[in-house]
C-alpha cells in the first residue's frame, strides 16, 4: 500500500484544515487507519484512528472535540478535519494503516506509512 498525505499548509490559530490520505496499490478497506504527528524535536505521537468500517474512532485527548477522522473506502481515502487549530498543533502529519482488529495508539501497530504533510499554525 502506498499512502499519500496532503492538505497541509500554513493557517492562523483558530483556523481549519482538512488533511487527506489517499491510498494506492491496494484497498485500505480492510485496515483500520490512523493519523500521527511529529513536531520538531519531538517523538511522533498518536492523533486519531478509525476502524475499517468508519463506525468507531479514537482521539488523543489533545485533539478531541477539535479534530475529526473519517474515511471513504470507495475513494480509498482517509481524512482528518482539523478545526480550532492551535500553535501546538504544528507538526508533520502522517497517516498509516493498522492490521489490528482494535483501534491502536502505538506506532508499532501500524504497518504502512505515508510521507507526511506539514501543518503550521501561526499565532
Amino acid at each position: 500500500v502506498q499512502l499519500q498525505a496532503s492538505g497541509g499548509g500554513l493557517v492562523q490559530a483558530g483556523g481549519s484544515l482538512r488533511l487527506s490520505c489517499a491510498a494506492s496499490g491496494r484497498t485500505i478497506g480492510n485496515y483500520n487507519m490512523g493519523w500521527f504527528r511529529q513536531a520538531p524535536g519531538k517523538e511522533r505521537d498518536f492523533v486519531a484512528a478509525v476502524t475499517w468500517t468508519g463506525r468507531m474512532t479514537d482521539y488523543a485527548i489533545s485533539v478531541k472535540g477539535r479534530f475529526t477522522i473519517s474515511r471513504d473506502n470507495a475513494k480509498n481515502t482517509v481524512y482528518l478535519q482539523m478545526n480550532s487549530l492551535k500553535t501546538e498543533d504544528t507538526a508533520v502529519y502522517y497517516c498509516a494503516t493498522s492490521a489490528s482488529g482494535l483501534l491502536r495508539r502505538t506506532e508499532r501497530e501500524y504497518g504502512y506509512w505515508g510521507q507526511g504533510t506539514q501543518v503550521t499554525v501561526s499565532s
